[in-house]
């Protein structure tokens, strides 16, 4: 087993302190590692979303809009969901 040193501020510091005194992890150690697995599994979560929407899109044969039309309707999705910031 691989042995990590790392530093934070005092602030996260004192939030994984809560989490330990409140029982949720025995150590440290413990706390880090359940964070390790949450986004090894939120990333394979993601790359399954992913394939599953490549998937999709491949079984739906060729689109019938432009270049500039898909790049508009883009856009447009990102303004309305927020990612862009304008």
């Amino acid at each position: 087993m691989n042995r990590l040193t790392i530093s934070m501020p005092d602030q996260m510091s004192s939030y994984i302190d809560t989490q330990i005194a409140g029982g949720r992890y025995g150590n440290v150690s413990e706390y880090f590692r359940d964070l390790v697995r949450r986004d090894q599994e939120r990333r394979s979560g993601a790359i399954a979303e992913l394939r599953a929407l490549v998937e999709k899109a491949e079984a739906s044969g060729p689109g019938s809009r432009s270049m500039d039309e898909l790049r508009e309707a883009a856009l447009l999705d990102a303004r309305q969901r927020g990612l862009l910031g304008e």
